[in-house]
This record gives structure tokens, C-alpha cells and sequence, in this order.
């Protein structure tokens, strides 16, 4: 039986036990293992398993993403998200639909120490949830621009996503990092201008919030000084060189404790639940990239990726549209699969075929992670949705039915399809600040 053949199997195997829900990261390490043990031998099959889950776990490189989860998790339990919401509120909520505007500006915010989809949504659902319902906002906007703002989590620096990109792609994190900023901020602009036309359409679906002075909003805008110096510096020092990203989040995690610290504003029982999250999630993270590691290696002897590579390069067809077809099956399996898992199973299946077209890894990365942050708020799985489902019965104390949600997020699904759109016919907005930091 001919390598190919024996990875086919492998891979049709693997998505009939992701159909039995077993966990993604075990899956794709028993499939890797055993099909590494079938093409080379069974001791060599243990010596991959046992060999890789130890270098990733041991991996210094890789305690970038606890940090960055930590970073995010103490700006959480220390009521970060809560002053970036009352900045966006203050400034946009006398506007028609400003409140969800202003939830949209302050995901993005949080984003940038966050680096969770899932986290981001589920933060400012608690903190702008019961603000857009106390002012009659309609329940399919309020939830919509919640779990929409919520992707934005995805792009902007540190994301976990990109953070696996790069390590799986042998690619510069820090150019990752910085080359999410203006994505991030264009679909933050378009989302804003999507909550505006639908509010010019239908005023009622987001009235206009209280009026403040100029006074109360530079208030506010103090307020918001310490978390701005925490990711300036963490992205700064990232972009002039001055340290690594890992040296960044551990930079970035002790300036957020320490603010949280003199503000008084966290307690032992919050800081021990940050830790608790960040072990949790930090473990899920680091199995899943074990077990892509191992499946990679499994791909690499049967040679799939190199046949796809050089099968598309021998297609008489654009590599335009090549890409249009591997940017498809990213966003069809974004739906089905956690954006996290989908990326570290396909990134070793595509990105050669990528660097066969000669497109750039940088902009291939952040493409993909744009793609894979609709699948977060698409069905079936669409996590966010869930997310904000679930927040929802527990702060506004009624249900919101899964229908309502998944029709609010479909304007921002086609505002994220221009954006996707945008960065395609313009790869330097992805480009240009990674190209001036090198």
C-alpha cells in the first residue's frame, strides 16, 4: 500500500472519531501515532509520541500562550473589560445603536489582552448585555454585535490562533502580532458602520443612550491609560525589537497584575480563579498543538502536503483562485470545527501548497484566522453564539432563542466578508507595519 494511500485513510479515520465528539487534540495524536507506527516502525511511533509531547510541553517558546492567557484572565477577574466598556459607552452611547458600538470598540480593546474569541464574548456579554437591555435594545442586535465583536479577539495581538500559526509555520510571532493590528481595527470600522446602517434602517432596533460631557468622557478616557501603556508597551517592544513575545507576556501579564494590585480591584479568590482558568486552558491549547504536531509528522512521511503542492502547481488555473478555493474550505470548516483545532490540522495540509502559489506567510495567516473567526459565530458550532446564549440566561435572567442570535450575527458575517475581501485586492494593510518592523 503506496504512502498516500495509507495518509487517506488516516485522515478519513480521523474525521469519522471527530464525528464520535472525542476530544480533537487525542484524536489527532492516536492517529498520527498510529500511522507514523504503520509507515516507519512501532518503536519509532513511540519515540514520536513520547519525544514530541514532551518538547511541546517543555517548549519555552510555547510559554507565550499561559502568559497571554494569564494576561487576559487577570485583565478579566480585575474589571478591565468593565472601564474599556465605559470608555466605547460614554463616547458612543448617545448615538442610535452607540451602545452596541461601543461593545464592538471595547471587545477590540479587550482583545488586546485577551487573545480568546470565546473569553472576549463572554466578557463584554456580561458587562453590555444588561446595559443594551436596560435601554430596549433589540435582542438580535445587542446579542449580534456581542458575539461578532467577540471574533475580533482572534486578530487582534496576542491571539492564540496566530501565536499557533507561527510556531506550526516556523513563522516571526511578533510580525504575526503586529501584522492582526490594522485587520483588527477594519472590521471593527465596519462593523460600527453595519450597527449604523441598521440603526438608519430601523431606529428602534438601538435607541439612543444619556448624553455625557466632554468632561466625563476624558474621565473615562483616563481610566483607560494603564491597559493602553500594558499593550504599548507589550506590542512596542515587540515591534522595536527590545524584547521577545514571550519576554512581552511576561511583561504584559505583571503590568496587568500590578495594575490590578494598586487599583485594589482584585481578590485572592480572583486571582486564584485566574490561574485556575489559565492551567485549563492553557493545558486544551497545548495538547491540541501536540497532537498537530504528531499528525504532521505522520503527514510529512506519507507526503500529502508536498503531493497537493505539487499537483496545484502543475493545475493549469490563477493561484488566485487556488486560494479562493482553500480560503472556502476554511471558512466551511470553521463551522463545523473549534477555530483553534481547525487551524492546527489544516495548517500543515496547506500552508506548502500556499508557499507553492508564492504567497506571503504572513498574509496567509492572518487570511485564515480572519476566515476561521466567522466560523465562531456561524452554525452549527458558532461557539460565540453559544457563549452569549448561555451569558444571557444568567444576566438578564431570560432566554434568548438561539435563532434570534444566529440572525443578528448575519450582518456582521457580511460585513467580516468585505473585510476578508478588502485584504485580499489589499495585502499591504496586512503587510505594512510587519515589512516596516523588518
Amino acid at each position: 500500500m503506496s504512502p498516500t494511500i495509507i495518509g487517506i485513510i488516516g485522515i478519513v479515520i480521523m474525521i469519522l472519531l471527530f464525528l464520535t465528539r472525542m476530544p480533537v487534540a487525542f484524536v489527532m495524536a492516536s492517529v498520527g501515532f498510529v500511522g507514523f507506527s504503520v509507515m516507519i516502525t512501532h518503536n519509532a511511533g513511540l519515540v514520536l509520541l513520547s519525544r514530541n509531547v514532551y518538547e511541546v510541553f517543555g517548549s519555552y517558546d510555547l510559554t507565550t500562550i499561559p502568559l497571554f492567557i494569564l494576561m487576559g484572565q487577570l485583565g478579566f477577574n480585575s474589571g478591565i473589560s468593565k472601564r474599556l466598556y465605559d470608555v466605547g459607552y460614554k463616547f458612543l452611547g448617545s448615538t442610535r445603536g452607540g451602545l452596541a458600538m461601543a461593545t464592538v470598540s471595547a471587545c477590540t480593546a479587550f482583545g488586546a489582552v485577551c487573545g480568546s474569541s470565546p473569553a472576549t464574548a463572554a466578557t463584554m456579554a456580561t458587562v453590555g448585555l444588561p446595559e443594551m437591555k436596560r435601554y430596549n435594545y433589540d435582542d438580535e442586535l445587542a446579542t449580534g454585535s456581542v458575539a461578532s465583536g467577540g471574533g475580533i479577539g482572534m486578530i487582534m495581538p496576542p491571539s492564540v490562533v496566530l501565536i499557533i500559526y507561527g510556531i506550526l509555520t516556523e513563522q516571526s510571532i511578533g510580525q504575526l502580532f503586529v501584522a492582526g493590528i490594522f485587520p483588527a481595527l477594519l472590521i471593527t470600522v465596519l462593523f460600527i458602520i453595519t450597527i449604523y446602517i441598521r440603526c438608519r434602517i430601523n431606529p428602534e432596533q438601538g435607541p439612543c443612550g444619556e448624553k455625557f460631557t466632554w468632561a466625563q468622557k476624558f474621565k473615562a478616557l483616563i481610566g483607560l491609560s494603564e491597559t493602553l501603556a500594558v499593550f504599548t508597551l507589550v506590542i512596542g517592544g515587540i515591534f522595536i525589537g527590545l524584547f521577545t513575545p514571550t519576554e512581552a507576556a511576561a511583561i504584559g501579564a505583571f503590568g496587568i497584575l500590578v495594575i490590578a494590585m494598586l487599583r485594589r480591584q482584585i481578590t485572592w479568590a480572583g486571582f486564584v480563579k485566574s490561574l485556575r482558568e489559565t492551567l485549563r486552558t492553557s493545558c486544551m491549547v497545548m495538547m491540541l498543538i501536540a497532537g498537530a504536531v504528531i499528525f504532521g509528522k505522520f503527514l510529512a512521511v506519507t507526503r500529502i502536503p508536498f503531493e497537493i503542492a505539487g499537483w496545484v502547481s502543475e493545475l493549469q488555473m490563477a493561484p488566485f483562485l487556488v486560494m479562493a478555493v482553500v480560503i472556502m474550505i476554511y471558512f466551511i470548516g470553521g463551522c463545523f470545527m473549534d477555530a483553534l483545532a481547525f487551524v492546527t490540522l489544516t495548517v500543515p495540509i496547506f500552508f506548502p501548497v500556499v508557499m507553492e502559489l508564492g504567497y506571503d506567510p504572513i498574509w496567509f495567516g492572518i487570511i485564515i484566522v480572519m476566515v476561521t473567526e466567522m466560523g465562531v459565530i456561524t452554525p452549527p458550532v458558532g461557539i460565540n453564539v453559544y457563549v452569549v446564549y448561555g451569558v444571557a440566561k444568567n444576566v438578564l435572567d431570560q432566554e434568548i432563542p438561539l435563532e434570534k442570535i444566529f440572525k443578528g450575527i448575519f450582518p456582521f458575517l457580511l460585513a467580516v466578508i468585505v473585510g476578508v475581501i478588502i485584504l485580499i485586492i489589499f495585502p499591504k494593510i496586512i503587510l505594512f507595519l510587519p515589512q516596516l518592523m523588518y
